[in-house]
């Protein structure tokens, strides 16, 4: 990988304000890659501002690779102030922020997090599917792992991406 992509993944991945769940969140999206067993879960909260619904605040967890996580965490940053329709439009490469073109290789990162933002948002012009209730403190029920061992009851259905050859 090359040096000037590296470091821009570790200042990405140095800032975890977006990471974990948010318990009060608006709905919720969650993708699988089954070629490379990647997962992301990401929340996304909705405020009003000017008469418009707007993305006030996302967060996600994954189990993947240092690149999807990286862009899940620029991701969360880059939707907020934007509708869902706005927040739909963007593309894999748009959602990849400041690391800029990724390799070959990496791109099905990217998608991974698209399709992560897309389970959460919906088709255009439908309502966001209600959040789960949070979980207690004490219990692991909330967690991504618990809700891929009990077929994502909570959230709808898992959405698995097939990795570009």
């Amino acid at each position: 990988m090359n040096p000037e992509l590296e470091k821009k993944l570790k200042e990405a991945l140095a800032d975890t304000s977006n990471i974990g769940e948010l318990p009060d969140a608006d709905s919720v999206g969650t993708v699988g890659n089954s070629d490379c067993g990647e997962m992301l879960r990401m929340w996304i909260k909705f405020r009003e501002d000017k008469g418009r619904k707007v993305i006030d605040k996302a967060t996600f967890q994954s189990f993947g690779c240092e690149t999807a996580i990286a862009v899940a965490a620029l991701a969360t940053r880059i939707i907020q102030g934007k509708t869902a329709e706005e927040a739909l439009s963007l593309k894999p490469e748009d959602l990849s922020g400041e690391l800029g073109p990724l390799p070959p290789m990496k791109i099905h990162c990217a998608q991974l997090v698209e399709g992560a933002l897309k389970s959460a948002l919906n088709p255009a012009g439908a309502s966001p599917a209600p959040a789960p209730a949070p979980a207690p403190a004490s219990s692991a029920s909330g967690t991504l792992v618990d809700s891929l061992q009990n077929g994502n009851r909570k959230s709808g259905t898992i959405q698995f991406i097939p990795k570009n050859k």
